[in-house]
Parts: C-alpha cells; structure tokens; sequence
C-alpha cells in the first residue's frame, strides 16, 4: 500500500504504545482513525481528545461504516496482543479486508526516507528516545515513533519536518524483518519472546537476519559482546571501539567521556541514571554524530534528556525517600534497574514490588528472575499479569517465590500493597513490571505525600 493513497485507518488495539504512535502520526496526516481497545486507559482517552474515535466492545457491529468494506485508502492495522478469536479481526478478514501488523505500516512510512531504526530486546525504548530527542533538540529533526512516552514531549509521538524518521524496531513475532534502516541499532539480544521464537538460537537469528537487512552504504552500531559482526561496536571500556570512559556519579548524577577513535566528548552528564543508560547513550551519540551533528551540541541535548515514562522514573525524590519506578520485566532488565538503585542510594534498604509478567516468560526464566529478586532487601510479589496468555498449570507466583532465597518476602495483592507500604513506609521503594502494575503509582505517591 501506498502512503499517499492512505485516507481512513483502524487500529485493532489501538491502546498500545506503539500502535498509539502510529495513530497519532495519522491524524496528523488529515486521515479518519478509528480504533478498538479493550480497556479504556488514560493513553485511550488522550487519543480521544486528540480526535480519535475508539470502541471498547469486541463486536463486528461497533466499526464505523466507513472501514467495514475493503478499499485502496483503508489501511487496517492490527496488534498480535490482540487474541486470535477477536470478533473485529475475524469481521475484517472474511471481509477480505488485508490486515497489516504495526512494524509493516512503520515500513511504508519510512519507505524513501531515511530511517534510524533501534532493536534489542531491552534499551531500545530509551535509545530511540535519546536519538530522537538529541536530533529534534539541536535542530536536525525527525519523526518519531516511540515505545514508550519520552518525557521531553510527553508522547510516543515525534512530528518533524525533513526526511528523516526514528523508529523503535520490534524484535516480537520478527516483525521487525519488515525494515530496511540506513542506521541500525541492536542494544541487545538476551533471550526473550521464547513462546515465539522457541529457543534462543533463533531469536540470535532473527537479529542477523535484521542487521542484514541495512541498505547497501548503511552503519550498524552493535553492542559490544552480541554474537553479530559488525565494524561499529560500543561498550563501557570497550577497547579498540566506541567507548565510556571515567565514569563517574556527581552529586546524584552519572557523568562520562565519549570516544570513538576519531571524535571525543568530555563529561557528560547524564539525567538517566544506570551504567546500561550510558550503553544507551553511547549508541544515541554515535548515530548523532553519524548524521552530522556536532559533538558540543550533542552533550547539550543528552544533558536535557529526561527519559521515558517508567523507565526509572522518579516518582518521589526527597532526602527521606525515593520511590521509582520501571518498566523492567526481564532479569536482565531487572539486573539493570537494581544496580543502578544500589550505585546511586548506597547503604539503604531495597523494598521491590514486583509484577511478573507472561507465564511463559515467569515459567522460561524463574531460576534467573529468582536470584536477582534474592538481591533485594524486601520483596513483594503481585500475581502473574497474562497479557495475551492462557495460565499454565503450577506457574503462579507462588511458584516464583519458592524459589527466592530471602527472608522478608509475600505475595499481595494490589490493595494489600497500599496497606503494607503505608505501614511499613519504605525510604527506597521500587515498583516494577510491564503489566498493569502502573496502576499502583498514583496510589503510592499519595501514600507519600499524605
């Protein structure tokens, strides 16, 4: 399908993150968007009064008249969260209607421009969201879409004005196979999606077969470590490539020097904190300088960076206690978010609130989920969030928490957790999980600011 000739487009999940983004993109074209979703959340409702018009009743009979026949100006999108017997997925197919995943439509915008496109199975919401913010702050431009709410624009949505555009490339059921990027990124490949892809090995494969997928004269920047050949690698201390030097933490912050053999950048001083955020920023930096932004405007940018939306997101920060809160849903993620904790509030006690999310995933990574959640000081478990997943018989939270080695651990539910936080009125508290964990953060901060 061609770009031009797209008039009316239907998002069947439209509540997504990314499929959010492309929505928006939309309506900023003059197009009529329509939309499915099954819970009315606050991003839904931002939709709405961004114009879109959005049912939340899974029946042929709530699409609008003007998508219920196939045509060459309709574009139907679709996201694989969505379940299989979807009554709306069922009405637009044996309609004859083609459906397009997020990742096939993202390659129809990005078709003739020059596209910038980050895949890892974790960093890539944060290094699409630095490179789009370091372009868009020191005048480049770009078009952004995002897979997460980058905090600078308070949207996953980026409009520019030239030819170049920012994609987050999703590495999920390989949909991001469907991208021929002019600079690509991969921040990591640490197993994950294994319901999908059944091993490892061929989740390494997809990512190969992605990093092949570079037009001809194009640059692929590779954390340094992947199994992948690639000219440009980057990594703290990562000798002979791009590298984070003199790392260091000032008055609450992460400062570093940049180099890459050709081009240095002395003490940047990085709002995000996390020795993995400096990996990130060492991409983003990079493809800045690739596309020809100078490197003082470069450190000015990253150095106004806020980040995205729950990932490490202060939610309260005083001398008495901070609460934060992340998106992190993978041990790795997890390893990640906890040692960041541990380097910036040395000395104090760890209280997590833990959502796992996926019983494949609770079920594929438990011993590795167990001895990074054994390395809090205080753990409180909530129940596995399905998503799009049927329960698997003795995967449970109870099953997970076996398998923890600390003493002060529970499992509670969500209005059991108001009550254990506000007796209990933790100086460091970390929420995280990608389900519907967010839920709890309003409640927590009143909590705190009571």
């Amino acid at each position: 399908m061609e770009l031009q000739a797209i008039r009316r487009v239907y998002f069947v999940g439209v509540g997504g993150i990314g499929m959010s983004a492309l929505a928006r993109y939309f309506v900023m074209r003059g197009c009529l968007v329509n939309g499915y979703d099954k819970t009315r959340t606050p991003l839904c409702e931002a939709l709405e009064a961004e114009g879109i018009s959005i049912s939340y009743q899974d029946r042929a009979e709530s699409i609008a008249p003007e998508f219920v026949a196939p045509s060459e100006s309709t574009l139907v999108v679709y996201t694989p969260a969505i379940p299989a017997d979807s009554a709306i997925l069922h009405y637009f197919r044996h309609a004859g209607i083609k459906l397009y995943k997020r990742s096939e439509v993202l390659g129809i915008i990005s078709a003739g421009q020059f596209c910038i496109a980050v895949a890892g199975t974790h960093g890539k919401t944060t290094t699409s969201a630095m490179i789009a913010h370091i372009l868009k702050a020191t005048g480049h431009d770009c078009t952004a879409f995002l897979g997460g709410i980058a905090s600078n624009y308070n949207s996953n949505f980026i409009a520019g004005e030239n030819n170049v555009v920012v994609v987050e490339a999703d590495e999920y059921d390989r949909s991001f196979l469907t991208l021929h990027p002019d600079i690509a990124v991969i921040t990591s490949m640490d197993a994950d999606h294994l319901d999908i892809y059944g091993d490892a090995t061929q989740l390494e494969e997809s990512f190969r077969l992605f990093a092949g997928q570079l037009k001809s004269g194009g640059t692929l920047y590779v954390k340094a470590g992947l199994p992948l050949t690639a000219l440009d690698t980057y990594g703290i201390g990562h000798e002979g490539g791009i590298s984070a030097t003199n790392i260091r933490v000032e008055a609450g912050h992460f400062v570093f020097d940049y180099e890459n053999g050709s081009a240095s950048i002395s003490g940047i001083r990085m709002l995000l904190p996390g020795r993995h955020n400096i990996e990130n920023a060492l991409a983003a930096i990079s493809v800045a300088l690739k596309v020809g932004v100078a490197g003082d405007q470069i450190k000015k940018a990253l150095e106004l960076f806020t980040g995205v939306k729950r990932r490490f997101e202060y939610v309260v920060r005083n001398a008495e206690q901070v609460y934060i809160d992340d998106y992190a849903h993978h041990p790795e993620e997890l390893k990640a978010c906890f040692s960041a904790v541990r380097e910036l509030f040395p000395g104090r006690k760890l209280t997590v609130i833990f959502q796992p999310h996926l019983f494949t995933r609770t079920r594929d990574f438990a011993e590795a989920f167990a001895q990074v959640l054994s390395t809090v000081d205080d753990l409180v478990l909530l129940d596995i969030y399905p998503a799009r997943e049927l329960p698997i018989a003795g995967i449970n939270a109870e099953y997970l928490l076996d398998k923890v080695t600390i003493q002060d651990k529970k499992i509670l539910n969500k209005t059991q957790v108001l009550g254990y936080i506000e007796a209990k009125n933790p100086a460091l508290l970390v929420t995280v999980g990608a389900g519907d964990i967010d839920t709890l953060v309003e409640p927590l901060k009143a909590i705190y600011h009571a």
